[in-house]
């Protein structure tokens, strides 16, 4: 998950969690832990749905179209004076389509692990998931990604690659399916810290490092 690590330790970091702890009415720091559980999570729900034709082609129709990335070229005017309701819709939307059935597991998982009514968790996925699939446009443009293989091996890139991949992708697959608790979030998040290119181990490492200390 370097990508996603990427997004949170760049510039537009900092913008991303105050617009959306903004936007939820959530203190910078559970922000920060809401997106750094559940990036990946959205992302191995993601992967999973592209692992057949039908879905590989979905997701890159809507990553060649509405979702190419635009939404992250003005985050200030999408924050100022509150997001927008078709982009809350928007976020609804996909997190209906990615996570389907699993939707309120994950909600209540990133409850009781974070200490945040599950209302406000939803609140902060739901901005957050247009701009993970605008992130997703933006490297599909940037990488020439023509096919549904193309968007697998995107995908699987993004959740780090490597011997802990598959590890990382079960446990988020037991998070999606069953009935998981907040501890599969804490490996999630450890696995995806441990695979990217910060040194820092933790989610204090990730927090340094998106509010530039």
């Amino acid at each position: 998950m370097s990508g996603i690590l990427e997004l949170l330790n760049s510039d537009l970091g900092k913008t991303i969690v105050n617009g959306v702890a903004g936007q939820s009415g959530q203190s910078t720091d559970k922000t920060s832990s809401v997106l750094t559980m559940a990036l990946p999570v959205l992302m191995g729900a993601m992967k999973r749905n592209a692992d057949s034709p039908e879905g590989a082609a979905g997701l890159m129709g809507a990553l060649s179209g509405k979702h190419d990335g635009s939404i992250l070229d003005n985050l200030e005017g999408l924050f100022e004076g509150g997001v927008d309701q078709s982009v809350m819709d928007d976020g609804a939307g996909i997190l209906g389509h990615v996570l389907g059935g699993s939707q309120n597991n994950v909600t209540n998982a990133l409850s009781q692990k974070i200490g945040m009514d599950s209302g406000a968790v939803m609140e902060i996925l739901k901005v957050a998931a247009p701009l993970v699939m605008g992130y997703l446009g933006k490297q599909s443009k940037q990488q020439n990604i023509a096919n549904s293989n193309g968007i697998g091996d995107l995908l699987g890139g993004l959740l780090g690659g490597g011997d802990t991949a598959p590890k990382q992708q079960s446990l988020i697959e037991s998070l999606l399916d069953g009935d998981g608790d907040g501890s599969i979030l804490d490996d999630v998040a450890g696995m995806v810290l441990n695979s990217g290119s910060t040194k820092k181990g933790g989610l204090g490492g990730l927090l340094g490092g998106l509010f530039g200390k």
